[in-house]
């Protein structure tokens, strides 16, 4: 079995060591993937200092360059994001903004840089809106070179009107446990594939 990496990018709002939904799933989800040889790891990106802008570096103590070197390091990414006013957060907004910058990125082939990697999403929240947000991230995702699997996400949303958080279930219900399964064995017998054969330009 080939050797997987995945990254996900956690985009809470809350920096660590509070507890965070999205963060939790994403964990899950790491699990799961691990399950199909794919090692990984989390960063929390309110964490860190990541500056507006559509460049790879934006300078002034800018760390997303370290985030994009693991990126590139990895073959599957999540985007791991909750759910406020309906729509994904701000710092998941971001990335994909700093994201953008890898459209005029090739490799040593002249292929586009993120061509041959997989990418996959979670969303957590206590109101609808789960599916459009997968929408926006997955057209963003692959319009920066990335490629979606079948039922390439996975979401929790609470009962509208109400509190709560997924990291306050006592468990993991059986629907969310299983498309996350899911996400986890297409994602790495997609990335897999890219992987065994990647796309060169002129096939």
């Amino acid at each position: 079995m080939t050797p997987l990496t995945a990254l996900a990018l956690t985009c809470s709002l809350k920096p660590s060591p509070a507890p965070s939904s999205s963060q939790l799933m994403a964990e899950q989800i790491l699990a799961e993937l691990g399950k199909h040889g794919v090692t990984g790891d989390t960063v929390r990106l309110v964490d860190l200092d990541i500056r507006p802008g559509v460049g790879t570096d934006m300078g002034n103590g800018d760390q997303w360059p370290d985030v994009r070197t693991r990126i590139l390091e990895s073959d599957i990414l999540l985007v791991s994001t909750p759910t406020w006013l309906g729509q994904m957060s701000s710092v998941a907004k971001r990335a994909l903004e700093r994201l953008d910058a890898e459209l005029s990125e090739t490799d040593e082939q002249q292929r586009p840089i993120l061509f041959d990697k997989v990418a996959i999403a979670a969303v957590v929240g206590n109101e609808d809106g789960a599916h459009a947000i997968v929408a926006d991230l997955f057209q963003a995702l692959n319009d920066c070179g990335f490629t979606i699997p079948a039922q390439g996400c996975t979401y929790w949303n609470g009962e509208a009107m109400t509190p709560g958080d997924y990291n306050d279930l006592d468990e993991v219900p059986e629907a969310v446990a299983s498309t996350t399964a899911t996400l986890a064995r297409n994602a790495a017998h997609l990335a897999r594939a890219l992987k065994a054969e990647p796309y060169l330009p002129g096939d």
